[in-house]
């Protein structure tokens, strides 16, 4: 392994002073094919000095790396007020461009202001890289991207001290589409960034990256000085980060999954379909041509109940295979505890059809959704499922100020209404129900997504499909669902303010944003169902439902 060696670096009138380190030694042959560790610091008073021991630990497993003083930091020239998030980006292309191979794999990391530059290097890199390592970082509104710093009294700070600019930053954007191994070092206190900054930069990698949160308990915003003065921390963030990057992090996983195929038989290529939430959804593409569907809870939420909702929807796909009527993937491995995979997983068959969220053939779908749910609801399984569970409650209900919602939030102070119970899907509703043909050959070909199956009132079911057709389509058509199932024979539902009750149990769960409902129908061209419609929709069916069952 090289020394590290410093380096000065001319642009746009500066000098950029830079640290430079190979661990594969002079006379690599295979220097192109190595990862290039970038590391970049923060704001204020950051400089890379912090950040060379994480640069030695990154070298000593065999990567090149470079580290640098943005300008008007550390040894480098120019002045901190003329920086920008746009400069920031600039000099890190440029001292990337010169000290590392083209063409070669890159690792990016960033503490504190440049989690935005990573973002803005991954958009800019695209392929190239492989992973990012985001330490406590922060993301900007667009606005700000090319807005000189200042000296703290200036516009760049006005911008990014307006409550909530950050919510529509574009790195956010960048780091969702972002498919490479991810890792989040986040610190017990941060007085810097707001959790929940710190939570839509998790959600947004959670989406398609081989993701990772990393808890340092006792550290604060600080994480360049504490990776630099604690070795075991130091080593395992550098541990997270090069995890598996020839193959996207999902090594373990790979591996696993090729365990479970018939003999003979390689994945050929794997693809990340649309539409998911809680986990990342992929199609597998075998060297037959014949598919699989692998599940994989990422977010660290899922994850960590992840061992329950995976046996569970394992085992109900087992009961249901074959039934008549229900048509559902076959569950052909499950891991539910990640002890063999990157996270936990459930292999399944793949089934033909497709998510239908649009306008075309509405009222025969919502036709085909209401007679799908009565012969859910008619399943008497041997051992029952779990006790439904409640998804929100009076005291967790956010809604907005007025009348309105104060007396749809009173419904729900009682004691739950008794019922008969039946086996319930608990999470059905349109993004959950696959669809072929159209016109008189439109058929449901598969229901997916039982991780949540309970056994409870066939109101909660009927009142989650309600909730996420007035959503979709519009107030009237989940007011009007109720009607539906009863056309066909579904089981006795409550009256009055019984079910009304279930109806505002799970609508209020939703108040007063559906934006994490809406967020996969937007992935499938629903890009209409902005901020502003979902409110005025759930609304308008809060107040349809209390003026109809209240």
């Amino acid at each position: 392994m090289s020394e590290l060696s410093s380096f000065g670096h001319d642009h746009d009138g500066e000098r950029l002073s830079g640290v430079y380190g190979d661990g594969g030694g002079d006379g690599d042959d295979g220097a192109r094919d190595r990862p290039g560790v970038v590391l970049l610091h923060g704001a204020g008073t950051s400089g890379k000095e912090r950040l060379l021991p994480l640069l030695a630990e990154f070298t000593a497993r065999g990567c090149r790396g470079v580290a640098f003083d943005f300008s008007g930091h550390g040894d480098s020239t120019g002045a901190l007020r003329e920086l920008s998030l746009r400069r920031r980006f600039e000099q890190a292309v440029a001292v990337i461009d010169e000290r590392l191979p083209a063409g070669s794999p890159l690792v990016l990391v960033g503490f504190s202001m440049s989690g935005q530059t990573v973002a803005d290097l991954a958009r800019h890199y695209g392929e190239r890289v492989v992973a990012l390592g985001l330490c406590a970082p922060a993301v900007y509104a667009g606005e700000a991207w090319d807005v000189p710093f200042g000296t703290g009294d200036g516009r760049f700070s006005e911008i990014i001290r307006r409550p909530g600019s950050w919510c529509t930053a574009p790195a956010l954007d960048v780091l969702r589409a972002y498919e490479g191994r991810a890792v989040l070092a986040v610190p017990g206190t941060d007085a810097v960034i707001p959790p929940a900054v710190t939570e839509a930069v998790q959600e947004a990698l959670s989406a398609r990256a081989q993701f990772t949160r990393l808890e340092l308990p006792e550290a604060g915003h600080a994480l360049g000085l504490w990776f630099h003065d604690r070795p075991d921390d130091r080593r395992g963030f550098v541990d997270a980060v090069l995890t598996g990057l020839d193959e996207g992090g999902w090594t373990a996983t790979r591996a696993w999954v090729a365990k479970q195929l018939p003999q003979g038989r390689t994945v050929r290529g794997t693809a990340l379909l649309r539409g998911g939430w809680s986990s990342q959804m992929r199609a597998l593409t075998l060297d037959d041509g014949t598919g699989l569907v692998l599940r994989t809870f990422v977010k660290p939420f899922f994850r960590r109940h992840a061992p329950g909702l995976l046996t569970r929807e394992a085992a109900v796909l087992a009961l249901l295979a074959g039934r008549d009527g229900i048509p559902v993937p076959a569950p052909i491995a499950v891991d539910a505890t990640a002890e063999h995979c990157d996270h936990p997983s459930l292999l399944m068959s793949v089934l033909p059809g497709r998510v239908r969220v649009d306008e075309e053939d509405l009222a025969a779908r919502t036709d085909l959704l209401a007679a799908q749910l009565v012969r859910i609801h008619g399943v008497v399984p041997d051992e029952r499922p779990r006790r439904y569970q409640a998804w929100t409650s009076p005291e967790r209900v956010r809604a907005r100020p007025g009348a309105l919602w104060e007396r749809a939030v009173d419904v729900l102070r009682r004691e739950p209404p008794s019922y008969e119970g039946c086996f319930l899907h608990r999470d059905f509703h349109p993004g959950n129900v696959l669809f072929t043909g159209a016109g008189d050959d439109l058929r449901i070909s598969g229901v997916v997504d039982w991780v949540e199956t309970s056994w409870g009132p066939a109101d909660l079911d009927v009142a989650h499909c309600s909730t996420a057709l007035a959503l979709l389509h519009g107030p009237g058509h989940g007011l009007r669902f109720r009607d539906r199932y009863e056309a066909h024979g579904g089981r006795p539902l409550a009256d009055g303010p019984d079910h009304l009750y279930w109806r505002l149990l799970d609508a209020l769960s939703y108040a007063p944003d559906a934006a994490k409902l809406a967020g996969p129908w937007r992935e499938l061209g629903r890009t209409d169902l902005t901020e502003e419609v979902l409110g005025d929709r759930l609304e308008a069916y809060v107040r349809g439902l209390l003026e109809r069952h209240g």
